[in-house]
């Protein structure tokens, strides 16, 4: 009965957020509610930053590359005719 730990300092798990019970290491719930906050603001803020990546690459950019090759080929296939 020497080796008893001190259930202070017992972590009990729960998803990915761990609850630590000891007096130095104690989290607020507040804490624990603004980095829960601050992980799905990043997340949001990560989303945003790939459909604004979808749209200006695969919307805007490659139908406009699309669009100049068509020109081009369509001007360079006008002077073979005409030239």
């Amino acid at each position: 009965m020497t080796d008893i730990t001190d259930l202070s300092k017992i972590v009990v798990s729960k998803d990915d957020n761990a609850l630590i019970t000891s007096p130095e290491n104690l989290q607020s719930q507040e804490d624990v509610e603004l980095e829960r906050k601050l992980r799905e603001l990043k997340f949001k803020q990560e989303l945003r930053k790939d459909w604004i990546l979808f749209i200006v690459r695969d919307v805007i950019i490659f139908p406009a590359a699309i669009l100049f090759i068509f020109a081009v080929s369509g001007y360079s296939l006008f002077l073979h005719i005409h030239g």
